[in-house]
């Protein structure tokens, strides 16, 4: 990575991959020293004198053996780190305002500024729409207790005119059965009056004698007697048209 364009952006921005990489590896070393020594320490509490020699042979064998294994993944990821992620991109450049570390450190601070001012609006918003939501929910709950109210009451209502709409319903019944039964009675009475004029009329005509024959007076808008002589009665067709028409009526 010496003398490369990646070397120069990094000693730009006051940047060491290396050290980085050492640092890494530092304590790692620390890690595996520290894991080995504890486990010596307590491993020796647990032997006599005597075979502590034969102990502490037997752990440093075993640290040899893993610490080769380990030297060789940290030199390969070594390799990788300065090889991949510490190289930048062809033709990649700084703009001449980063070049310090003072500019880059405004930099930061200036968008750390914006990035404070919008989690604060997002905070701010979230909280009104928090408050929103809590004044849309008590106003739901409100209807829908009207709600519930409104169908009580008019449940109450239907049940306390359904005995009313049932006894209407069967007084109309009856009523319109007694109009029916008076008509036919009227009817009835009139088709044998009718029977019994007619039969009278054709008695009389018979005989050729003067009858009396009922008739229909337009002007007076009634039936009235009338005196015919014998043979056919001198009938007026249009007073036997309103008559038949009247009839009909019935």
């Amino acid at each position: 990575m010496e003398g490369t364009e990646s070397e120069k952006v990094f000693e730009e921005l006051n940047l060491n991959p290396q050290l980085f990489v050492n640092e890494v590896i530092n304590r790692i070393d620390d890690t595996v020293d520290g894991a080995f020594e504890f486990f010596q320490e307590e491993a020796l509490k647990l032997v006599t004198e005597d075979e502590s020699n034969e102990l502490k042979k037997g752990i440093s064998s075993i640290r040899s053996v893993v610490q080769g294994a380990l030297d060789k993944q940290i030199n390969l990821w070594e390799k990788y780190c300065l090889r991949h992620c510490f190289v930048v991109p062809e033709g990649f450049t700084l703009h001449k305002a980063n070049t310090s570390g003072d500019s880059l450190m405004e930099d930061n601070l200036l968008a750390d500024a914006d990035l404070d001012d919008q989690l604060n609006s997002v905070r701010e918003k979230l909280h009104a729409a928090g408050k929103e939501s809590a004044e849309l929910q008590r106003e739901i709950h409100g209807l829908k207790l009207q709600n519930d109210l409104s169908q009580k009451n008019s449940e109450a209502v239907t049940e306390a005119l359904q005995p009313y709409e049932q006894n209407s319903v069967h007084e109309s019944f009856e009523e319109m059965v007694r109009a029916a039964a008076t008509l036919h009675e009227k009817l009835a009475k009139m088709n044998a009056k009718r029977r019994e004029e007619f039969e009278r009329i054709r008695e009389e005509q018979r005989k050729g004698e003067e009858f009396n024959a009922i008739t229909f007076d337009s002007t007076e808008g009634q039936y009235i007697m009338q005196q015919q002589s014998k043979g056919l009665p001198a009938v007026d067709l249009q007073l036997l048209g309103d008559f038949i028409a009247d009839f009909t009526n019935i």
